[in-house]
């Protein structure tokens, strides 16, 4: 820790007053450890402001002390987006008191909303206005918006709706000089120059801190159907995804894909998670439909849609959820895969795409090459099919032990990507790069593309303080 740093925790108390800062250990501890638990690390405070002119005269006083900030929301990352070093020179910035929705507009369909508002906080304040924020992603309860903008979350309803980044129209940005940029614009329609929001969001708080966001909003659906299908395998969820495209489009909100090997962890390991079919399947389909039109009969649609596939041998076996719980309880099984992965043991994530078409030959392939890596290793695909984007987690053989199984993390990771990378996809999909894959980058981004991102950075961050570490290596 440089020196200087008791003096400029003085000034920061005095501009941020008792509540805006912590100190103590045993307050900072747990600001100080990923979701994952991958990394721990050390922090002589946690800056807590609750207005954007005290974000400003944070990132003010810290530049000019050269001290680094890592921008914190819910904490929920994957790849350790919020970590701080172990060493104890970097400052947590958290942005949980920013938490007011300034406006929403039921109009314009926009809401202007605070970084520190969870995304489930948000969903609930454009429902009583009426309206549907369509982003959704299971850390909703705990992710705050200025971490899912800085991400680029993808989440449940990227089918129909898309990315974070589509929905938003303006941002409001603590720049790392401490320079506020407001561009907090509810236009449409906006052709001046370049678009500067798209720089931040996905830039995981490393070219300046979100503070708040104007975004898009939705008609709220009228009527909302949910199904759980037994398929017999992944090629056969697809073609199920192309019967549902060739039915009626516009209805998808999401199709998300689950394995069997991963709804026996969440049936194990989840109290009263149960799939509500007549027998265990070796894959299954959660297809959610949904319509803003009263009286548009989605109900016996999808139930003849699902007859047909029946008939082509498409799908085994189906149940359409009959009330809210229990479309709450079929989705509970898709929501609760990582938390049931957790408590079975060690894992490996990999976030990855590939076209649409291509996700069976992905799920083989990969499968195949981890368990010749690895005997015994439970290969646990889910996610969202319907956009090409499955997470191909990796869990620890039963009773192997943990720390030997991570230490092949990057061999692992490594392995699955060659596949993605032989169907011309990606190796992050939507958890984005932290602090875990930026040795990546070189490989997959490598030559002008990396140049840029590296010029960006120096251009608005030319010290190097806003989230070290993170996405560039």
């Amino acid at each position: 820790m440089a020196a200087n740093y008791p003096a400029l925790i003085d000034r920061l108390r005095q501009r941020l007053g008792p509540t805006g800062i912590l100190s103590d250990p045993a307050d900072t501890e747990p600001y100080c450890e990923d979701w994952r638990r991958l990394y721990r690390g050390r922090t002589a405070a946690v800056l807590r402001p609750a207005a954007t002119a005290e974000v400003a005269e944070v990132v003010r006083l810290c530049a000019k002390a050269g001290a680094p900030l890592v921008p914190m929301g819910g904490n929920t990352s994957m790849v350790g987006g919020a970590a701080v070093s172990e060493d104890g020179a970097q400052f947590v910035l958290s942005l949980q008191r920013m938490n007011r929705v300034r406006e929403i507009d039921p109009l314009d369909m926009t809401m202007a909303i605070e970084a520190g508002v969870t995304l489930k906080a948000a969903q609930f304040a454009a429902e009583d206005a009426d309206c549907l924020l369509p982003l959704s992603i299971s850390s909703e309860g705990s992710a705050q918006i200025g971490g899912v903008l800085a991400t680029n979350a993808g989440g449940n309803n990227t089918v129909r709706y898309g990315n974070a980044r589509d929905l938003v129209l303006g941002l409001e940005v603590v720049l790392p000089d401490g320079q506020v940029w407001n561009g907090l614009r509810r236009l449409h329609k906006d052709n001046t120059g370049y678009c500067l929001r798209q720089l931040f969001v996905g830039s995981e708080g490393t070219l300046g801190i979100i503070t708040a966001a104007v975004l898009k909003l939705f008609p709220r659906p009228r009527e909302v159907e949910v199904a759980l299908c037994a398929v017999a395998s992944p090629e056969a969820a697809l073609a199920l995804f192309q019967a549902c495209r060739e039915h009626d489009p516009a209805a998808i909100q999401a199709f998300e894909y689950m394995s069997g090997a991963g709804m026996a962890l969440v049936e194990r390991f989840i109290p009263d998670a149960k799939p509500p079919v007549a027998a265990p399947a070796t894959d299954y389909v959660l297809l959610e439909l949904a319509t803003p039109r009263r009286g548009a009969g989605l109900r016996p649609a999808l139930e003849q849609l699902l007859a047909t596939a029946m008939e082509r041998g498409i799908v085994n076996d189906a149940v359409i959820a009959e009330s809210g719980a229990q479309r709450a309880a079929i989705w509970k099984l898709r929501e609760e895969h990582s938390e049931a992965q957790k408590r079975a043991g060690a894992s490996v994530k990999n976030d990855i795409s590939v076209p649409v078409s291509k996700v069976p030959e992905l799920i083989r392939r990969a499968t195949d090459v981890c368990e010749r890596l690895v005997p015994g290793i439970r290969c646990v695909p889910f996610g969202h099919l319907g956009d090409g984007n499955i997470h191909f987690n990796l869990v620890q053989p039963e009773g192997a032990d943990p720390a030997a199984f991570m230490a092949r993390d990057h061999e692992l990771m490594d392995a699955v990507n060659e596949v993605v990378r032989d169907l011309d996809g990606s190796f992050s999909a939507e958890h984005g790069i932290g602090r875990l894959k930026p040795y990546m980058m070189p490989d997959w981004r490598g030559g002008a593309e990396l140049d840029l991102m590296r010029r960006i950075k120096a251009a608005l961050d030319p010290g190097g303080l806003l989230n070290p570490g993170k996405l560039l290596p």
